[in-house]
């Protein structure tokens, strides 16, 4: 069986009772950490689970993971995986490969900055297609329009865009540094979706004790420090209630 569960938004403790009793009877268990920045302790995990915890890349659970599930095939295999197990396409196509080879399937849920940016006040029902802000590298250097293209979309419907930071195996994309991408993109589209006076809210370590939230325009927020993971959010149409809940984080 492959049983996929997820860590939750910022450490060990964010684990489930469900998740650490199927990991303690499984004959395998795995983690890959390169879709999300995952503040936990790999060596706390394995004392909590009694077991050795093997981390994969990118390649094993992709171009490779025909190994994780022949394991599968005869064994019980978790994988933990950062947030909820099914926001991160990678996991939806696994779990297909899986089903498609006959191996049985459990899913274990856990909290997401999907759910998180609840916190925000921003209403959940308004949120739009999210997008992720990559590394100029990752693009060859060249501006990642189809990011510009669901902003202006989300905006001209009045709704809010969740944009996560990208992360590779070397570091996690800062705010500042998404920022003047978007700012690059508005330069090169010039059709006034990214503005420097637009709000936007900015989310560091949710799920944490340092979790914090700030609401303020573009202009201000340029250059700024922020902890990672953290995500940028451009709100569409504001409620008057959601309004006055991002007034407390200005």
């Amino acid at each position: 069986m492959l049983i996929l569960a997820g860590l939750g938004l910022f450490d060990e403790k964010d684990l489930t009772i469900r998740e650490i009793e199927e990991a303690k009877k499984a004959d395998k268990v795995f983690i890959e950490l390169y879709t999300s920045k995952w503040h936990g302790s790999l060596e706390k995990l394995e004392e909590m689970i009694g077991k050795k915890v093997e981390i994969l890349i990118r390649k094993d659970l992709e171009e490779n993971s025909d190994k994780v599930l022949r394991q599968a095939k005869t064994q019980n295999v978790v994988i933990f995986v950062p947030g909820d197990p099914m926001v991160a396409t990678t996991h939806t196509s696994l779990i297909q490969q899986a089903r498609k080879l006959g191996i049985k399937t459990k899913i274990i849920h856990n909290a997401s900055i999907i759910s998180a940016i609840g916190e925000t006040g921003l209403h959940i029902y308004k949120f739009g297609p999210s997008v992720t802000i990559p590394f100029p590298e990752k693009t060859k250097g060249k501006l990642p329009e189809s990011v510009y293209d669901v902003i202006k979309m989300n905006r001209v419907h009045g709704l809010h865009t969740l944009c996560l930071l990208d992360v590779t195996d070397e570091k996690v994309m800062e705010p500042k540094e998404a920022i003047e991408i978007l700012l690059n993109l508005e330069n090169a589209r010039k059709e006034n979706v990214i503005k420097e006076d637009l709000g936007i809210v900015i989310f560091s370590k949710a799920g944490s004790e340092e979790a914090k939230i700030v609401f303020d325009s573009i202009k201000n927020l340029r250059g700024k420090n922020f902890d990672v993971p953290a995500v940028l959010i451009i709100p569409g149409i504001l409620h008057f209630t959601e309004r006055e809940f991002l007034s407390t984080f200005v």
